[in-house]
């Protein structure tokens, strides 16, 4: 390997570490080697989506790529110049299309001129944000640090067959700092199940149980019935809308799973959010570390060190010269910010 290669150990995080690496080094022109890829998972090294991130940025950025082939657990890439374009990439899979989008939008916003990006695979499955999250919670926050995006969810694709495609319109831009310490008031929640192909006491089931646990009124609950053709599938969105911030809490309809249960995680996670002082729950705080570094600055507060959080900062400051400040102010209160590097 040439001696200008970061290395990197992709046994210290799943697929996100890929991911992050891909997004910095085509933002910063450092070229990378990882090897171990999802070492720790049941199915280790690229998946189909995985791939499909790599080819992507490969084609975003005109790279010299080793190693992407499906299963492979190493890889080198050496990014080229960005180009602004119309990019159509298909996953194949139920693979998800959110975490590809995630993966080119810092190169994106690097661009010499306006990008739309079209994705098919997986819009709404269990291992990653669903569209609604990216369009509701991510992409307004990235709005105030200075991005001009529009994202449209054309179709639905749930697991396992996938099938869904999304649109993003992007511009270039040089992000601004966030500062986000405080949630704010509770201005409003409400609640959707999503059914496509699944018989409707389902979802029935998920929102009478939700609205129990949460006790929203019923004009908070949502039906959205969704062609047969783009199932089948269900999933369970709650929308918390505060004063500074929204969140989106989601579970999903899966063999073995019954509907109280999906319920049941949806409020788990929103009442341990809503109980705490935090800005951000740790998925949200996950997908901010890289605009955040991108900024110069920032910091947000959120519930707990997650390994996620840990190895996706590894990631960045090797990449960059910046340091994250990782400080516990309490149960389920960290205030995360970045600071000058040593």
């Amino acid at each position: 390997m040439h001696k200008d290669f970061m290395e990197l150990d992709g046994a210290m995080g799943g697929g996100q570490v890929l991911r992050s690496a891909l997004s910095l080094s085509m933002v910063s022109g450092q070229a990378f080697s990882i090897v171990n890829i999802r070492a720790q998972r049941s199915r280790p090294g690229l998946l189909r989506q995985h791939l499909t991130a790599v080819l992507a940025a490969a084609e975003v950025c005109g790279a010299e790529v080793e190693g992407a082939r499906l299963g492979s657990t190493r890889l080198s890439f050496r990014p080229g110049a960005i180009h602004a374009g119309d990019y159509r990439f298909s996953i194949g899979t139920a693979g998800s299309c959110t975490l590809v989008l995630q993966t080119l939008l810092p190169a994106l916003l690097h661009a010499p001129d306006q990008s739309r990006l079209w994705l098919s695979g997986g819009t709404h499955n269990p291992a990653a944000p669903p569209a609604d999250f990216l369009q509701l919670a991510w992409l307004p926050l990235l709005r105030r640090m200075g991005v001009q995006a529009e994202l449209k969810l054309l179709r639905h694709g749930f697991a396992p067959a996938g099938g869904g495609e999304l649109q993003l319109e992007v511009q270039p831009a040089t992000l601004q700092p966030l500062h986000l310490e405080q949630r704010g008031a509770v201005l409003q929640q409400h609640a959707r199940t999503l059914l496509a192909g699944v018989p409707g006491h389902v979802g029935a089931r998920e929102l009478e149980r939700l609205g129990k646990r949460l006790s929203l009124p019923a004009e908070a609950l949502h039906f959205v019935h969704l062609p047969e053709d783009q199932g089948p599938g269900n999933a369970l969105l709650l929308e918390v809308h505060c004063e500074q911030v929204s969140e989106v809490f989601a579970a999903f309809g899966q063999t073995r799973l019954s509907a109280e249960k999906v319920a049941d995680l949806v409020a788990h996670r929103a009442r341990r959010w809503l109980l705490s002082e935090a800005a951000v729950d740790e998925h949200l705080a996950d997908q901010l570390l890289l605009p955040i570094a991108l900024a110069g600055g920032g910091s947000f507060t959120t519930l707990a060190m997650t390994p996620h959080l840990e190895s996706n900062i590894q990631v960045i400051e090797a990449f960059l010269p910046v340091r994250f400040h990782c400080e516990e102010l309490g149960a389920a209160l960290w205030r995360i910010s970045l600071v000058p590097a040593a």
